[in-house]
C-alpha cells in the first residue's frame, strides 16, 4: 500500500529532516512544487505565537521538600486551532535533579477563541524566591512538519520557606512546658516566678510556699503555688556571616541555625513570651519585631526564607550595637553563631559584658557530627591521624564554650538533629530558674 498523509510527504522530501525550523525553499521546490506549496500551507495554518496570552495562577509559597502547583493558562485569540508543546522554564534548583525535563514540557490543543490550563508541579531544593523565566511556546500545522516557536515573559514568583523539621519537638516540649506554667500537678519557684493560686500542702513541698495567713482561714495547710511570669522578650540573633556558610551534611549550618529559632519561637510565644529576630553579619539581613503571637511564626518564616549566609567576617561590635538597641528592656539574647575559637575570641568576648551586664545571654551553636566520628576512628595511620584533629577540634570548641560560659553566657552546642530540642530545653531551664 503506498503511503499516505504525512508518510507521503516525508517520502517525497527524501533527505529533508522531520521537524525542520526553517526550511530551505530552494531543496524543496527542486523536489516537488505541489509538495512545497502543501508545507507552506501548513507552516501557514499554525496558529500565530505571539498573539497568544498567558496569565498564571496557583501557589505563591511552599515548604522546602514540599511541592507547589503553578498554572498556565494559554487564550487563543486567533481563528486558528492551537497545536503546541510548551516549555514553561524555571530555575534548575526549583526542582529535583532531571525532574525538570517531566515537568515543565506540555502538549495542548487550543481551540480558536477558547483557553486551556497547563501546571507545571514544582519541587525546590533550596530557600528563597523562585522566579518564572520565559514561556516558549511551538505552534504546529496540521501535518505537523513546520512550526512557529516564541516565547513569553509571564512572571510568577514561589517563595520557597524553611522546612521546620524540627517542629516535630513542639509536643513535648510543650507538655513540658505545661508542667512549668501551673496547669498540671509539677509548679516551681523562683525569683522570675508570679503568684498563680493556692492548694492543700502535700508531703515534700517546700514549707517556704506555705501561706500561713490562708492556713490560718481553714482546717489545712494551703501552699501557694507559682507559675513562670509571661510576657518576657527573646530575641533570635542569627550570625549570616562567613561561619553560617560552613556546611553540615547536606545544609549550611545557618539552615540548622533557623530551625532551632523556629522551634524556640514556637515554644516561646505560646509561654506568652514576646519574640524578635534579628539576622546580621555586617549590616542588618532582617528584622522582626512586635508580631502578636499568632503571627509571629508565619513572619519568622518568611523573614528567614530569603537569608543567605554571606562570604564575610561577622561585625561583632555592629552586632552588639543594633541588638541593644533592638532589645530596649531586660531581654533574652539568643545568639546562634559559631563557636570558632577565632571569630568568639577575637570578635565576642571583647564585646560581650555590653550585652551580659543588661540582658541574659545564650549561646547556641552547630556542631559537626563527622567530627565526632573522626573522634572515635581507628584501625589505620589515616584513621588515628583524623582521629587527633578531631580530639584537636572538640578541645579548642569545649575551650571556647567554656569561657562564654565563665562571662555568664549559657552555651548550647549540639548537632543539627539536636540543636533544635537542646536549645528549647535550654530555655525552659532558664524559665523555670527564673532567670528570664
Amino acid at each position: 500500500m503506498a503511503p499516505t498523509g504525512r508518510a507521503a510527504l516525508l517520502a517525497a522530501l527524501g533527505s529533508l529532516p522531520v521537524g525542520i525550523w526553517e526550511p530551505s525553499w530552494t531543496g524543496v521546490l527542486a523536489v516537488n512544487a505541489p509538495l512545497a506549496l502543501a508545507c507552506a500551507c501548513d507552516y501557514a495554518l499554525a496558529a500565530p505565537v505571539r498573539r497568544l496570552r498567558l496569565t498564571r495562577s496557583g501557589d505563591t509559597s511552599t515548604r522546602l521538600g514540599e511541592t507547589a502547583d503553578v498554572t498556565l493558562t494559554v487564550i487563543n485569540p486567533s481563528n486558528r486551532p492551537l497545536r503546541a508543546r510548551l516549555r514553561d522554564a524555571w530555575p534548575p534548583s526549583s526542582w529535583l535533579p532531571g525532574g525538570e525535563v517531566t515537568a515543565s514540557r506540555h502538549h495542548l490543543t487550543v481551540p480558536p477563541g477558547e483557553r486551556r490550563r497547563v501546571t507545571t508541579r514544582l519541587r525546590p531544593t533550596r530557600r528563597g524566591d523562585r522566579q518564572a523565566d520565559k514561556v516558549t511556546i511551538r505552534s504546529y500545522g496540521p501535518l505537523g512538519l513546520f512550526a512557529r516557536q516564541g516565547s513569553h515573559k509571564v512572571p510568577w514568583t514561589v517563595r520557597v520557606l524553611p522546612p521546620f523539621t524540627s517542629r516535630k519537638h513542639l509536643p513535648s516540649k510543650l507538655a513540658r512546658l505545661r508542667e512549668l506554667d501551673g496547669r498540671t500537678s509539677v509548679l516551681t519557684r523562683g525569683e522570675g516566678t508570679e503568684f498563680d493560686s493556692l492548694r492543700e500542702y502535700i508531703p515534700g513541698d517546700d514549707t517556704r510556699s506555705i501561706d500561713w495567713r490562708a492556713t490560718a482561714r481553714q482546717s489545712s495547710v494551703a501552699v501557694r503555688t507559682w507559675r513562670p511570669e509571661r510576657d518576657r522578650h527573646i530575641l533570635l540573633v542569627l550570625d549570616t556571616g562567613r561561619t553560617s556558610a560552613g556546611r553540615v551534611g547536606d545544609a549550611p549550618r545557618l539552615d540548622a541555625s533557623m530551625d532551632a529559632a523556629l522551634l524556640l519561637a514556637a515554644l516561646a510565644s505560646r509561654a506568652g513570651d514576646r519574640v524578635d529576630l534579628l539576622a546580621y553579619d555586617r549590616r542588618v539581613r532582617a528584622l522582626v519585631q512586635g508580631r502578636s503571637a499568632g503571627d509571629v511564626l508565619p513572619s519568622l518564616v518568611n523573614a528567614m526564607a530569603t537569608l543567605e549566609p554571606e562570604l564575610i567576617e561577622t561585625d561583632a561590635r555592629g552586632l552588639t550595637a543594633t541588638a541593644l538597641r533592638t532589645a530596649s528592656r531586660r531581654t533574652l539574647i539568643v545568639l546562634l553563631t559559631s563557636l570558632d575559637a577565632a571569630p568568639v575570641e577575637q570578635g565576642l568576648l571583647p564585646v560581650l559584658s555590653r550585652l551580659t551586664q543588661r540582658h541574659t545571654v545564650l549561646v547556641a551553636s552547630v556542631a559537626d557530627p563527622h567530627i565526632a566520628r573522626m573522634a572515635t576512628s581507628r584501625g589505620s595511620t589515616e584513621a588515628v591521624y583524623d582521629a587527633a584533629a578531631a580530639a584537636q577540634a572538640q578541645t579548642d570548641r569545649h575551650r571556647t564554650a567554656e569561657q562564654l560560659r565563665r562571662h555568664g553566657v549559657t552555651v548550647v552546642d549540639a548537632t543539627p538533629d539536636d540543636l533544635a530540642p537542646a536549645l528549647a530545653d535550654a530555655y525552659l531551664a532558664l524559665k523555670a530558674a527564673g532567670r528570664l
